[in-house]
């Protein structure tokens, strides 16, 4: 078990869209003896994702996105299915949901269950990712989606049938961790 966490310098390498740290830390380790180690963390904020769906249709409300760093991994189009997800910025995770909800699917929702918090890519990225799910109606359809325009998201949103969208998992056409953390959790809890 590691104790004793000391960080012993912090550079920052780059802070144009987010901030790149190059961290020297040493720790002591359980035998007494202490190790010095250099690692990079991304730090780009938290952020919030949430899964609507609909018990009545079984269908669930994602987004397609162009995603720069999948298009430079060897993702052809660029293109991802999605939750809707946005960081925290100043808002707590909830508030930030409901925000990123409206603006990215049109959907204005009412009432969000937070489910658990997670590290998505602990090794490199500082983010605690909020996971929610709510239900949501044709009727909570307040507007179009796509997006903030001010951010130029250009995102498609998508209403997908569970068992499609849990196929498009097994084919790969659903890539993403967060969605398919969150597709997986409304089949095992029979929310659909």
């Amino acid at each position: 078990m590691i104790s004793n966490i000391k960080i012993v310098d912090s550079q920052i390498l780059s802070d144009n869209w987010y901030i790149l740290k190059k961290i020297t830390y040493t720790y002591k380790k359980e035998d007494g003896s202490v190790k010095k180690q250099i690692r990079e963390a991304y730090d780009r904020g938290n952020g919030a994702t949430i899964l609507l769906y609909n018990k009545d249709n079984k269908t669930v409300i994602l987004t397609r996105q162009f995603r720069l760093p999948s298009y430079i991994n060897g993702n052809e189009s660029g293109m991802l299915i999605e939750s809707c997800a946005g960081l925290l910025d100043e808002d707590n995770p909830e508030d930030c949901i409901r925000k990123e909800t409206e603006e990215e699917t049109g959907y204005k929702i009412k009432d969000v269950r937070r489910i658990f918090d997670v590290y998505m890519s602990p090794g490199a990225v500082t983010e605690l990712l909020y996971f929610f799910v709510a239900e949501y109606s044709p009727s909570q359809k307040t507007g179009k989606g796509g997006g903030a325009v001010h951010e130029e998201e250009n995102i498609e949103v998508l209403e997908i049938h569970i068992d499609d969208a849990m196929k498009m998992i097994d084919s790969g056409e659903i890539k993403d961790g967060k969605t398919i953390i969150l597709l997986q959790y409304v089949k095992l809890h029979n929310l659909i």
